[in-house]
């Protein structure tokens, strides 16, 4: 209750470009809402509610002050596919209250147990190959709608060859004005000041068209009623709660990751911090408060939020007044909506689906520069997308991001070896293959402690097969306070192995945490009274401090 004081206290009141930003955000969320609902077989009235109360809560509660949030076309992907997969009807009321309540839940958690680190455990490449599978699904869910004929096969990329081969199945009149469409939505681009309403003017302008002509296509009135009037209260069916677990908490992830990318695109305009936990917290409030008046699940999006700036929004106002507006036009125009024809909105969604794809291309290039195992995790998670309900294909990316994290980490942890230049510093060098008897040597473990490094690491260490009066110090600054228990099993074994060569292992620069676990574990024992030399500011310290202590020990052991 103080954290929304505070913001009520800091909220003041609307500028001007706040007003003009909401009203164009609301009038654009028209068509992007029906599209992207109609597409994954919602009513397209929820897409429309998705942007009023979600939109109001939560622009009020962000702690990114433009953050918009209302449906995406990866939510409504997403949810459609959990709804259908748990043998739920997407279009009945009860079962779209019950999945958007719980994924309001399932944000509301992670942002309490400030769980926003988890997002950056799905990788750039991952999520790329998502977002070019999401663009495809989006493309192929309104061919049908585009162009009349319904593209047959179950793979997406299938679909595309299908409908390529049936072009001449395709109705004249609809491919006609979905390409209309498109042309006038190209010709607004050309205008600078008309670019944030483009898809709104293509709509209005192709729907007057149609009904001027009386061409003959399918209207959204064909497939759905909008009442015009504001959402009423929806309630959630409980008998589906058990159904649906595993797929709230897919449809969250994936809201909170496509809006975990708004913060740097879309810094506040007052000078404040994001806080990704904080967001997680307000999309959870929209989710939760929006379910309950017919809003399908929502998130933070990057389209409508860029739409807000673009037309000039400056505080959380403007996010506030798109959901107001739209709420007052769905009331005053319900009925106007139903007269837009299906091939409009069709080629309006062919539009958004291109442009999310194009946006792409210059991340697919870098993924594919960057690492074959890089480009590997983005083309599965792209064909898994193409092939499987989406609430698997994300699991499977998030799988693949931590395979792909526990890959580099493997690969970049190695030791080296340290030796003195001359002049008082440091330089690095590569370990030796065995140490040499009578002599001290200094290595630096770089690397995070990980269980699946230690055989590489292991394999980089020196030979202690003839090390006699040998003493290697071993600087494992950078080690975690917890590492994993096969480094200290690692440890032990290289410490007796040496110390059966008439040798003796030293670490320096333990971190305090590190060296009580040495002391539970029975390690430092084994090491000796001084063979653990504790981190101190000075990084150079604990380094001279266990040179000190293996020449004493050399010299006593001569």
């Amino acid at each position: 209750m103080q954290r929304w004081g505070r913001t009520l206290r800091k909220l003041g009141r609307p500028r001007p470009a706040d007003v003009s930003s909401g009203a164009v955000t609301g009038l654009f969320s028209i068509p992007e809402g029906m599209a992207y609902a109609a597409i994954a077989g919602f009513n397209p009235v929820a897409g429309l509610y998705a942007g009023v109360v979600p939109a109001i809560v939560g622009s009020f509660t962000a702690r990114t002050v433009l953050m918009v949030t209302t449906l995406t076309s990866a939510i409504a992907l997403t949810s459609q596919s959990v709804l259908s997969g748990a043998g739920l009807d997407p279009k009945d009321a009860g079962n779209v209250a019950t999945l958007t309540l719980m994924v309001g839940v399932v944000m509301l958690l992670m942002g309490v147990l400030r769980l926003g680190v988890v997002l950056s455990f799905v990788s750039n490449a991952v999520m790329t190959g998502f977002s070019a599978g999401i663009a495809l699904q989006i493309i192929t869910g309104v061919l049908k709608d585009a162009t009349g004929y319904k593209p047959q096969g179950h793979n997406k990329l299938y679909q595309v060859g299908d409908w390529l081969a049936h072009i001449g199945e395709w109705e004249t009149a609809a491919t006609v004005v979905a390409l209309v469409t498109v042309a006038v939505w190209a010709a607004s681009r050309t205008v600078r000041k008309l670019e944030p309403v483009a898809l709104l003017i293509a709509m209005v302008v192709a729907g007057v068209g149609v009904a001027v002509l009386s061409t003959d296509v399918e209207l959204v009135r064909d497939i759905a009623h909008i009442p015009g009037a504001l959402p009423g209260f929806s309630a959630p069916d409980l008998s589906a709660v058990p159904a649906l677990i595993g797929g709230a908490f897919s449809v969250a992830l994936v809201a909170l990751a496509q809006a975990a990318g708004i913060p740097p695109s879309m810094p506040n305009p007052d000078g404040s911090r994001s806080d990704i936990n904080g967001d997680f917290r307000a999309q959870g409030y929209a989710n939760a408060l929006g379910g309950l008046f017919q809003a399908l699940p929502s998130g933070g999006s990057l389209s409508r939020t860029g739409v807000a700036v673009s037309a000039g929004a400056q505080t959380r106002w403007a996010g506030i007044i798109s959901g107001v507006f739209l709420a007052l036009v769905v009331l005053v125009l319900g009925a106007l909506a139903e007269r837009i024809p299906m091939p409009v909105i069709g080629g309006l969604i062919l539009v958004v689906g291109g442009e999310l794809l194009w946006g792409k291309r210059h991340d697919i290039l870098l993924v594919f520069r960057t690492s074959w195992m890089s480009a590997g995790a983005m083309v599965l998670t792209f064909l898994a997308t193409t092939q499987l309900p989406l609430q698997q294909a994300i699991v499977i990316g998030a799988v693949l991001s931590l395979l792909l994290y526990c890959a580099q980490v493997a690969r970049q942890a190695k030791i080296l070896a340290l030796k003195p230049s001359g002049d008082g510093r440091w330089r690095t060098a590569p370990p030796p293959a065995r140490l040499a008897p009578g002599e001290i040597t200094v290595l630096d473990y770089a690397g995070s402690a990980f269980f699946a490094e230690l055989p590489g690491i292991e394999s980089q260490l020196p030979e202690t097969r003839g090390a006699r009066g040998s003493v290697l110090i071993l600087v494992v600054r950078a080690l975690p306070d917890v590492p994993s228990s096969a480094v200290l099993k690692l440890l032990n074994r290289y410490a007796v192995s040496l110390a059966d060569q008439g040798g003796r292992l030293i670490l320096a620069g333990v971190q305090p945490a590190l060296v009580r676990l040495l002391e539970t574990s029975g390690l430092a024992e084994r090491l000796g009274e001084d063979g653990i030399v504790p981190a101190e500011p000075d990084l150079f310290a604990p380094l001279d401090r266990a040179l000190a202590t293996a020449r004493a020990w050399k010299a006593d052991h001569k």
